[in-house]
């Protein structure tokens, strides 16, 4: 019987959460799993909300169980997967019928699909992990418009509300929700990769237990700093080892694992002359952290680097340098998404993408609000020049410029914070030093430059004579 008002093919760990986060919006949905005992066993550990699943064995009863004009969401893995499951589903479905890739897909990939298509297609964003897929995550939409308002009712209703209002909305055509997802990644990578540096100057500089870590990131999700982020970092630095009791933290190896997203957004960047150093620091910092044996052998070498710092900085600053970093950070990002919104005419809506990242997502916090307010006012301003957070670097750069060199000083590695000092410093700097390298490029390769006393283009310098 067609009674289910969409499907979900895909039931790991995010496609089981989002099943279940549909029924129990009090949406009938039909799942199906390459491997059938996942589904029978999805179903039966349902509980109450079994009555608003039809589990199905064949991509057939899939499609039979859906009522037309079908949606259904993908929950597979990105890449071919992806076209592999496209391919083995359109043959099955109506013209109308849509299907929504609602993975990590790479926007390019979403952009060929969407002009693939032979029937409607979106590919949507999904963010928060197992936990926002099961109660509400952020969910940035891309694909014609007519397609999302198709589905917008389900996905605004299980999507996590901020002051009621849902984080879902349409960003753009073809991959523009996966492009803004992307875009999320390479933030988290480098909120995350900060706070880790943070944390290294409390434990290797100023010699503090993890306990004491914890207590200090509990105080700081009471202040400018309250986020997800934070928040679990004071939970992670509490938690004990339930088998040796001792910390949790110190149990665990340090080699940050990824899964390409922070990658394709450093990638990306480049392609659109859009600077974003923080978040290209951070998935280096990722990269270097695999090397484990590497750096092993390079403290034997030359000694370990991380010295007490006796005193040099106080918790306050740390804090300060933290804001401003999270500052720099998030206006790199939004630079990116408008030299996106240029590039590929998408017009993408950057109050919204604040809006929608204001809870669910990874990356929520308490300063999203106020970014949103002010990319409303002007979204074609770069964020660290808007009054509130203008005011947050007048106030704090001097305790990222301390964080810095202290940890410099003293070989505590902290590359994003530094990059994002570098960034501030490069783009409060009016006269800086490229005419050199323009200099440079004149001599060697007749490239030309602009003067400064008439504005001429294309000069050349007297060597060229």
């Amino acid at each position: 019987m067609s009674n289910a008002e969409i499907g979900l093919i895909g039931l790991g760990t995010m496609g089981a959460a989002l099943a279940l986060n549909i029924a129990d919006k009090g949406f009938d949905i039909a799942v199906w799993n390459r491997t059938g005992t996942v589904t029978q066993d999805f179903a039966a550990g349902a509980g109450d909300l079994a009555s608003k699943i039809t589990a199905t064995d064949t991509l057939e009863d899939l499609v039979a169980a859906i009522a037309k004009p079908r949606a259904i969401i993908l929950m597979v893995p990105a890449g071919q997967p992806v076209d592999d499951q496209i391919a083995a589903l359109r043959p099955l479905l109506d013209d109308d019928d849509m299907i929504i890739d609602a993975g990590n897909a790479l926007f390019h990939d979403t952009n060929r699909r969407a002009r693939e298509a032979t029937g409607p297609f979106l590919g949507i964003g999904v963010s928060g992990g197992e936990e926002g897929a099961r109660f509400g995550p952020s969910i940035m939409g891309g694909g014609k418009r007519e397609y999302w308002d198709r589905v917008a009712h389900v996905l605004e209703a299980i999507s996590a509300k901020y002051e009621g209002t849902p984080c879902a909305t349409w960003m753009g055509e073809e991959g523009a929700g996966h492009f803004v997802k992307a875009v999320h990644n390479g933030i988290e990578y480098a909120d995350m990769q900060m706070i880790a540096e943070v944390y290294g100057i409390m434990r290797d500089g100023m010699g503090m237990d993890a306990d004491a870590i914890g207590k200090v990131f509990e105080g700081w999700n009471n202040g400018p700093l309250k986020s997800y982020l934070i928040e679990i970092s004071g939970a992670v630095a509490l938690a004990k080892d339930t088998s040796t009791g001792t910390p949790m933290l110190d149990m665990i190896v340090d080699a940050a694992g990824q899964k390409g997203t922070g990658r394709w957004t450093v990638i990306e960047a480049q392609q659109l002359a859009a600077p974003i150093p923080a978040i290209e620091a951070a998935v280096v910092a990722r990269n270097l952290s695999s090397r484990v044996g590497e750096r092993a052998a390079g403290e034997d070498l030359f000694g370990a680097a991380p010295q007490p710092i006796d005193g040099a900085l106080d918790l306050a600053q740390l804090e300060g340098a933290l804001i401003a970093g999270k500052v720099l950070c998030y206006a790199q990002g939004f630079t990116m998404i408008e030299a996106a919104s240029e590039a590929f005419g998408w017009a993408l809506p950057l109050p919204d993408i604040a809006k929608v990242w204001r809870e669910g997502c990874i990356i929520r916090s308490d300063m999203l609000n106020d970014m949103a307010a002010a990319l409303a006012e002007d979204p074609d301003r770069n964020l660290m020049y808007a009054d509130r957070f203008a005011d947050y670097l007048r106030g704090n750069h001097a305790a990222l410029r301390a964080v810095v060199a202290v940890g410099a000083t003293h070989g505590v590695a902290m590359p994003s914070l530094a990059s994002g000092l570098a960034y501030f410093d490069a783009m409060r700097t009016a006269r800086g030093t490229a005419n050199m390298i323009q200099g440079q490029r004149d001599y060697f390769g007749r490239h030309g430059f602009v003067r400064m006393d008439n504005g001429a283009k294309d000069q050349h310098g007297p060597w060229a004579d």
